[in-house]
């Protein structure tokens, strides 16, 4: 009788889970609109985390912009062709990722492409190619093997950069891992159910309440096509939305690390991973590597799914 009347209790007492409520927010950071949904038992709870997922967004900005002559990214790039520069954990762990995805696609990722990068935002302004001879310049500063990590200095938590002039470009990967750090953010002020939304990277927690997973859109389908996640990620890259055309000939704003001029090849790629990180990364390999190599390097990855479309596919 008495475990019987304890077990009544606890049952009769316990509290039942509050519940939650929908909350969304939006800010642009990273050059885009950033999107935060959540599911929060309060108002207060849902923007104080909220906030801090924004602040965390912000403070990788300022590492990894090329665009701010003064973020840690861009005072790396200063101290080119001089010894291994102790960087911070994000930053480390980012160009370490780099690295990573450069071997295994051999140099179909490259974030060492920023001369050619800069030299194709020129064009795309200009409405006219980059010159042959500035061509070959950047290419000279171009190409993974010239940033080295601990595994070529031996330093851990240094970079090195072999050529004076050598520029970085993260933008096939700084977007995802921000969406995965904001995600990590919401978590640790103890919202489990959320999403993270930066231009064309996703990043998901647990599903919203009473839902299997989050129904995500598939960017570039043919037709209507949506997929249900849940603590994964997607991405898309391709030229279907950003592209220019220069003498008759469409060019993507991904940039070819092996030509410097943007893709022709018109295809969309998403990719489904585990985190934004990978997705970002791996779908602007694809993307340079096109269907067949890209699908091949991605079987290699465990827990990604990979959405090629041609164009007029």
């Amino acid at each position: 009788m008495r475990i019987t009347i304890i077990l009544l209790w606890v049952t009769c007492c316990a509290t039942p889970a509050a519940a939650q409520t929908r909350f969304e927010y939006s800010e642009i950071a990273m050059g885009v609109c950033a999107r935060i949904v959540l599911y929060a038992s309060d108002r207060a709870s849902a923007d104080s985390a909220a906030l801090d997922a924004y602040k965390r967004i912000a403070q990788l900005e300022d590492i990894m912009s090329d665009y701010r002559p003064g973020s840690e990214l861009m005072r790396l790039c200063k101290k080119a062709g001089g010894p291994p520069v102790q960087v911070s954990p994000d930053l480390y762990y980012v160009l370490d990722k780099c690295q990573e995805l450069a071997r295994r696609s051999d140099g179909g990722f490259d974030c060492t492409v920023g001369p050619l990068v800069k030299l194709w935002r020129a064009a795309r302004k200009s409405g006219t190619l980059p010159d042959s001879s500035d061509l070959e310049d950047a290419r000279k500063l171009t190409g993974w093997r010239l940033m080295r990590v601990p595994a070529a200095c031996d330093k851990p938590g240094f970079v090195q950069l072999m050529r004076t002039g050598m520029l970085l470009d993260l933008g096939g990967i700084a977007k995802g891992y921000a969406c995965d750090e904001a995600l990590k953010t919401l978590r640790s002020r103890g919202i489990k159910s959320a999403l993270i939304e930066m231009g064309g990277d996703i990043a998901v927690g647990d599903p919203p309440p009473g839902k299997n997973g989050w129904q995500i859109d598939v960017a570039n389908a043919p037709s209507p096509k949506t997929v249900s996640l849940k603590n994964a990620a997607i991405s898309s890259s391709g030229d279907v939305e950003q592209y220019i055309e220069i003498d008759g000939k469409r060019y993507s704003h991904i940039v070819n690390p092996k030509t410097g001029l943007g893709l022709t090849d018109r295809i969309a790629v998403t990719v489904v991973a585990p985190n934004a990180t990978t997705s970002d990364s791996l779908s602007t390999a694809i993307s340079v590597l096109g269907e067949t190599r890209g699908k091949t390097l991605a079987n290699t990855f465990a827990g990604v799914w990979v959405y090629v479309r041609r164009a007029g596919g």
